[in-house]
């Protein structure tokens, strides 16, 4: 059966069976000057649509004629409610010609299965079909309604929005924040990015210098309770909420463990960015985005979803290509290639020869670091080694143990594993897939950290980190460098 031609491209068309679904076809596809011819066994049917000056003769689609009478149509939609009909008009037409294209109406799942392997091309279900645009009319009803509520919120901020990313944002956290403050503004209202942390990763820098992005250190803000609404977006990445004022706007793609407590609140786990939603909302908004802000929101996607390798949604890509002309993509290219320093460099050496393997899970201690930041990189880069699926590396700066761990196994909850293993000894914050955890280097030996003991804690450290997490993983078995 051929399907290298698409009907865009064809210039012919026979309608089988013409009730109210074929009848509606034959009027789109006649309004747009196509050829269309309509077969029906009834023939005040028939005499009505001639009177509509369609193109109908009477034929019983059932019969072995049907071939004849279709054998010019490049494109033949059968589209009677009588499915045997359907059934039998399928298996005529291709039987004497396996190049038309065939488009069928089923009664339900196993009638359309029968339909395919009698060579039908495409199989339409009606009420599947009635089901998904019941679904997107209610998707597209609730966006109105929340685009709403957040307008209200806009106009009511007495004073300017304090736009709050995760603890050291990412770029979908960073990128959100830049979509809702280009929305914010659009109502007159000022809004500054506030974030806790570092802005940590070599490419999450780039793209923060690069694209000119301002964010403000929360130490260096005005308090939060001075702000006239305050906005959390792509918050619940880092763990616990610990927020010391009323929150009016929580816009997220993880679901919070507790319920938040704000004015305005739009968690859709259906998704893997927070960019996917806030690109949502600038289109509700008709607010055509700026060469920023579409390259923020452009590379927040494509970070959070490995650039469309990880958990990508239908909605994730057709924000993608929406963003996609309005983007700067020389800068992506740069952001997206930065250049490694030297001490990534020597983190990344260092993990890679101390890396230890239990079956598919990888701990490294890249021993005493001056920049954690390198931590983030060399466990990302030591997922990409054959058979591993879950990284963890540690090193210690100052009096305090940093690990960084990425996963890309469904199975396995890497924040919840950290939490696990160090919960009570250290702050551990993260998700499914990357997590982190600090821990005070003394609780491993008991004493004060000094320049005479820390290789004596360094070994201590190593020992009880890596055995806390493999149990924590729940691996055991033979240990190797794998290469």
């Amino acid at each position: 059966m051929s399907t290298g031609v698409s009907i865009s491209s064809m210039s012919s068309y026979a309608i089988l069976g013409c009730g109210s679904v074929g009848h509606a076809v034959a009027e789109s596809l006649d309004a747009e000057g196509k050829d269309v011819l309509i077969l029906d066994k009834d023939e005040d049917r028939v005499e009505a649509l001639r009177d509509q000056d369609l193109n109908a003769v009477v034929q019983d689609i059932a019969t072995p004629g049907v071939v004849d009478a279709v054998a010019d149509r490049d494109v033949v939609l059968i589209l009677a409610s009588d499915v045997e009909a359907n059934k039998a008009a399928v298996k005529a037409i291709r039987e004497r010609d396996d190049d038309q294209f065939i488009v069928v109406r089923a009664s339900d799942p196993v009638s359309g299965d029968e339909l395919r392997e009698l060579g039908a091309d495409v199989v339409i279900n009606p009420s599947e079909v009635i089901a998904d645009s019941a679904l997107r009319t209610l998707e597209s009803g609730e966006m109105e309604y929340k685009a709403r509520q957040l307008a209200e919120i806009l106009r009511n901020a007495d004073g300017d929005l304090a736009i709050l990313t995760h603890h050291s944002p990412d770029p979908d956290s960073i990128a959100s924040a830049v979509a809702l403050r280009a929305i914010a503004e659009s109502y007159d209202v000022n809004a500054d990015i506030l974030y806790d942390g570092d802005i940590g990763h070599q490419e999450n820098r780039a793209f923060v210098n690069l694209l000119g992005i301002e964010l403000t250190d929360r130490d260096d803000a005005p308090a939060l309770e001075s702000y006239g609404a305050l906005a959390l977006v792509d918050h619940m990445k880092s763990g616990e909420l610990e927020i010391d004022a009323p929150i009016d706007v929580f816009i997220d793609h993880y679901e919070p463990e507790e319920e938040i407590d704000a004015s305005f609140v739009d968690v859709r786990p259906n998704v893997s960015s927070t960019s996917t939603i806030l690109t949502k909302y600038m289109q509700e908004f008709d607010i055509s985005p700026s060469e920023e802000v579409a390259t923020a929101l452009l590379y927040g996607i494509r970070a959070e979803t490995l650039d469309f390798k990880r958990d990508t949604t239908p909605a994730d890509l057709t924000a993608a290509a929406y963003l996609y002309p309005f983007a700067d993509h020389e800068t992506l290219e740069q952001v997206e290639s930065p250049s490694m320093s030297p001490e990534t460099l020597d983190v990344l050496a260092e993990a890679i020869q101390n890396r230890e393997v239990q079956g598919s899970h990888l701990i490294s201690n890249a021993g005493f670091i001056r920049d954690r930041d390198a931590l983030t990189q060399a466990a990302s880069h030591l997922l990409n080694l054959e058979g591993i699926t879950t990284t963890a590396v540690f090193g210690i700066a100052e009096d305090t143990i940093y690990l960084s761990a990425r996963s890309k196994d469904i199975r396995l909850n890497i924040g919840k594993v950290l939490q696990d293993a160090f919960g009570e000894i250290g702050e551990a914050a993260g998700h499914s897939t990357q997590a982190s955890v600090e821990i005070p280097l003394g609780v491993f030996g008991g004493i004060e950290t000094t320049e005479e003991n820390r290789d004596t804690l360094l070994s201590l450290a190593e020992e009880a980190v890596r055995r806390k997490l493999f149990e924590a993983m729940g691996v055991e078995g033979e240990t190797s460098n794998g290469s």
